[in-house]
C-alpha cells in the first residue's frame, strides 16, 4: 500500500500502483469525471499513470491553471490529426499550450491556410474529439523515433529527437496521429466539446529568419459551448477597450517607424496622463521619506559588467555604443539600479543615514524582438518608477512593510482592487542562474515571506522566478476583464551592494554592507498606464482623466463667455478645453462622451446672462445649472475624494 496526501491535508492509503484516476473516482464518481490531469509530488502528469511510492496528490480540473494547460496541449494533438487527417503530408515542429489555447507551427506543404479553411479544420476537430480516443503514452527507444519520423519523412521531428536523450522519449498517440511528446495529456478527447481556430500566422522554423517559414495555426477549446460562446463575447469587450485602439481615439500617444519599433511617442494629453500618476506617486513618495535623483540615459558598459546585467541580459540590449575616443563604449540604460548605487557611493555613508531611500523616473532600454512588441505592454524604451533603499540588515523587513504599504496604496487609489501576491523564489536546481550565496538568499527569502505574512497578503510561491541578484514580492493584479497581470515588484538584494563595494560605517565604527531593496509600484509606466486603460475603458477618474471638462457654447455668440469660464476654470487647476465647433449642441455632447469627457459644461443665452454654467457628467446626465464658484467647488470635492491621501487608512 501508498499513502497519498490530498491538499487538504487528508492522507488515503491505495495499491501501490494506483493512478491518480483512481483515487478520484474512490472520492466521488462527479469529480473523477472532471479530471484532466494530475500534480503528483508538484509535477504535472497523465491521470492515468500509476502512482509507486507515498505522493502528494492534486486532482487537476478545468478550474486549475495546470488542468487548462494540460486540456489545450492535448488539444493542439487534435488540430494536428484533424490537418494531417485534411492536408495529407503536413508536416508538425512544436506545439505548445499558451495562457488562453494553443499553437501548433506546421509545414503546410504548399497549401496555403486561411480564415476560409478555419470552419472545415474546426468541424474536423469536434468530429475526431467525438470519437473519445484514448491519449495513450508510448515510451520510445531512440533509434524507434529516428526510424518513425525517417519513413514519416519528418525532418521537424527528427530535429527535435535530435536534442533528446536515449530512454526520455515518449510518443503519444490518440486516434490515427501520433506524436513526438513528453505529456501531459488529457485521458482521451471526449473532453474536447468545443473549438474554433483563431489566427493563422508565419513563424520561422526555431525562430531564426534564416529558416523556413512555418504556418502558426491557433486555437482554443473548451469543455462547454457556452464556455467558447462567453470566451468570444470577451474577446470582443477586451477588442473594445484595447489600450492601443483607445490611445490612438483618445490622443493619448503614437508610433512612428522613423522612431523606431516600440518606442512610443507620447501626445500632449498622453504627457498630461503620465505627468499627474508621476506628481501622485511623488507626493506619496515625499511622505514616506524618499528623495528623488536623475540619472543619465546611458552609461559606460563597465558599470553593467559590474552590475552583472550585461552577463544577464547582454543579449537583450541595445549593442554598446562606441564614441570617437578609442575603446570607450556606452550603453542605452536598460537599469536604473547600477546608477543608484554608483549615487550611494558619491560619499561615505553612517548607519545615521539609513534608510537611504533613492527614488527616479528613469527611462530605460531594452531590445524586444520585434514579433514580440505589443503597443505600451511590450516596448523596446519604457519609465520605471524605480527606487532603491539601501538599509541595514535589521531594517530590512520594517522597510519591506512600509514598501507593501506604498504598493497597496498606488492599487487602491487606482481601482485594482482585486490583486494576489506572488513570492518569486530561485529555483534550486539551476543555481548558476544566480549571483550570491545560499546564506544570502535564504536571509532574503524569508524577509519576504516575514514581511507579507506580517501585512496580512495571501501569498503563493513560484520557483524560478526571481531575478538574478534576489527574491521578490510580485503583485498580480485582477482587471475588469478577469485578466491577471504582474505590476508592482519589490525586490531584496545583497548582491549589487558586494558586486560595487557598498560600505557604511556602523555604530561600532566599523564598515558594514547594506542591502539592497529594489521597489517600482507601477512597474513600468507604460505597461501600466495601457493596462490601465484597458481597465477603465478609458473612462480615467476625475482627478486623472487628461481632460476634466469640456465647455460647449450653444452657438458662435457665446463663445466669448466659455472662453472666460474657461480661463477662471484654469487658475483653479480645473483643466479642459473649449469646443469652438461650428456643430449643433447635441453634436458637441455625442463628441464629448465619446472622448470620454468626465465633466460638459454647456452655455448659452441664459447661463452667460447669469454667470452660471449647465452641467452634465458623463454617465449620470444632467447635473443642473450652477454658478461658477458652486462648479469650482463642486469639481475640486469630486476629484480630491477619489485621491486617497498617503498614510490614511
Amino acid at each position: 500500500m501508498i499513502k497519498i496526501t490530498l491538499p487538504d491535508g487528508s492522507v488515503r492509503e491505495y495499491p501501490k500502483g494506483s493512478s491518480s484516476y483512481d483515487v478520484a473516482l474512490s472520492i466521488s464518481e462527479g469529480l473523477a469525471r472532471n479530471v484532466l490531469a494530475a500534480k503528483v509530488n508538484g509535477k504535472v502528469q497523465d491521470a492515468n499513470l500509476p502512482i509507486e511510492e507515498d505522493s502528494t496528490l492534486q486532482l487537476l480540473t478545468w478550474n486549475d491553471t495546470d488542468g487548462k494547460s494540460t486540456f489545450w496541449h492535448s488539444s493542439a494533438h487534435l488540430m494536428a490529426e484533424a490537418l494531417e487527417s485534411l492536408y495529407p503530408g503536413v508536416k508538425f515542429w512544436v506545439g505548445p499550450p499558451l495562457e488562453n489555447g494553443f499553437y501548433y507551427d506546421v509545414d503546410t506543404n504548399g497549401v496555403a491556410i486561411s480564415n476560409d479553411d478555419f470552419k472545415k479544420i474546426e468541424d474536423k476537430m469536434l468530429e475526431l474529439a467525438r470519437q473519445k480516443n484514448e491519449y495513450q503514452r508510448i515510451p520510445m527507444s531512440k533509434a524507434d523515433a529516428i526510424q518513425y519520423f525517417e519513413e514519416k519523412g519528418d525532418e521537424y521531428k527528427l530535429d527535435l529527437l535530435s536534442g533528446l536523450e536515449d530512454g526520455s522519449i515518449t510518443f503519444y498517440r490518440q486516434g490515427n496521429f501520433t506524436d513526438l511528446c513528453r505529456g501531459p495529456h488529457i485521458l482521451n478527447t471526449g473532453f474536447i466539446k468545443a473549438a474554433k481556430i483563431m489566427n493563422v500566422a508565419g513563424a520561422y522554423f526555431k525562430g531564426d529568419q534564416n529558416n523556413k517559414m512555418l504556418t502558426r495555426i491557433y486555437g482554443v477549446t473548451f469543455p462547454k459551448q457556452k464556455e467558447l460562446d462567453d470566451y468570444l463575447q470577451f474577446l470582443e469587450e477586451a477588442k473594445r477597450r484595447d489600450h492601443r485602439k483607445l490611445g490612438q481615439e483618445l490622443e493619448l500617444f503614437t508610433f512612428s517607424e522613423k522612431v523606431g519599433k516600440g518606442l512610443p511617442l507620447w501626445l500632449p494629453k498622453g504627457a498630461m496622463l503620465r505627468e499627474r500618476l508621476e506628481n501622485f506617486l511623488r507626493r506619496a513618495q515625499v511622505k514616506a521619506g524618499y528623495q528623488q535623483v536623475v540619472t543619465p540615459h546611458i552609461g559606460g558598459k563597465q558599470l553593467y559588467i559590474t552590475s552583472g546585467h550585461w552577463e544577464k541580459y547582454g543579449k537583450d540590449s541595445f549593442q554598446p555604443i562606441t564614441t570617437p575616443e578609442e575603446g570607450e563604449e556606452f550603453m542605452l540604460k536598460p537599469m536604473n539600479c547600477p546608477h543608484h548605487c554608483e549615487i550611494y557611493k558619491a560619499r561615505p555613508r553612517s548607519y545615521r543615514e539609513l534608510p537611504l531611500r533613492l527614488a527616479e523616473f528613469g527611462t530605460v532600454y531594452r531590445y524586444e524582438q520585434s514579433g514580440e512588441l505589443h503597443g505600451l505592454t511590450r516596448v523596446r524604451g519604457f519609465t520605471q518608477d524605480d527606487a532603491h533603499i539601501f538599509c541595514r540588515e535589521d531594517q530590512v523587513e520594517e522597510e519591506f512593510k512600509k514598501v507593501i504599504d506604498l504598493v497597496l496604496y498606488v492599487f487602491r487609489a487606482l481601482g485594482f482592487e482585486n490583486f494576489s501576491a506572488q513570492v518569486s523564489l530561485r529555483d534550486p536546481e539551476n543555481k548558476t542562474k544566480y549571483f550570491g550565496t545560499d546564506e544570502a538568499w535564504d536571509s532574503a527569502e524569508n524577509a519576504i515571506r516575514k514581511a507579507a505574512a506580517e501585512k496580512g497578503l495571501q501569498t503563493v510561491e513560484e520557483l524560478g522566478e526571481a531575478a538574478f541578484y534576489g527574491p521578490k514580492l510580485d503583485f498580480m493584479v485582477k482587471d475588469a476583464l478577469g485578466r491577471r497581470w504582474q505590476l508592482g515588484t519589490i525586490q531584496v538584494d545583497y548582491q549589487l551592494p558586494q558586486r560595487f563595494d557598498l560600505e557604511y560605517v556602523g555604530s561600532d565604527n566599523q564598515k558594514h554592507r547594506p542591502v539592497m531593496i529594489h521597489r517600482a509600484p507601477f512597474g513600468s509606466l507604460e505597461r501600466f498606464i495601457a493596462i490601465l486603460i484597458e481597465n477603465t475603458a478609458g473612462n480615467f477618474p476625475l482627478w486623472l482623466s487628461p481632460d476634466q471638462i469640456a465647455i460647449l457654447p450653444i452657438s458662435e455668440k457665446y463663445e466669448d463667455y466659455a472662453n472666460d469660464v474657461f480661463l477662471t476654470l484654469q487658475e483653479h487647476d480645473i483643466r479642459g478645453y473649449v469646443d469652438h465647433r461650428d456643430e449643433k449642441i447635441g453634436r458637441k455632447i455625442r463628441d464629448a462622451e465619446v472622448n470620454k469627457l468626465p465633466l460638459m459644461l454647456i452655455v448659452g443665452e441664459k447661463e452667460a446672462e447669469e454667470g452660471k454654467v449647465s452641467v452634465r457628467r458623463k454617465g449620470e446626465g444632467d447635473l443642473g445649472a450652477m454658478s461658477i464658484e458652486e462648479f469650482i467647488a463642486y469639481a475640486k470635492t469630486e476629484i480630491n475624494k477619489n485621491i486617497p491621501q498617503f498614510g490614511q487608512k
